[in-house]
């Protein structure tokens, strides 16, 4: 167990910054999920602007690196291109 109050604190910190990069993490991995599977290109092409926004918005808050983010948003667009 923890002795001071700043680890008491610095724990109950940790747990909830855990709590909301996983949530953010599986939200985004759901949502690359479900663009990749996608077959259809109007759906993809409009599906597209949100979740690079979303990748942003991560890199932003260091939840995933910026040049994973970088990444991910060029195989995305290159995946919606080749759809017919």
């Amino acid at each position: 167990m923890a002795n001071h109050k700043s680890s008491e604190k610095r724990i109950r910190q940790t747990e909830v910054r855990n709590d909301n990069n996983k949530y953010y993490a599986k939200t985004t991995r759901n949502a690359l999920k479900a663009l990749r599977s996608t077959t259809n290109k109007a759906e993809a092409a409009e599906k597209l602007p949100k979740l690079n926004s979303m990748l942003d918005k991560l890199a932003k808050k260091n939840i995933i690196h910026k040049k994973k983010a970088s990444n991910l948003k060029s195989s995305l667009v290159k995946h919606v291109n080749s759809l017919k």
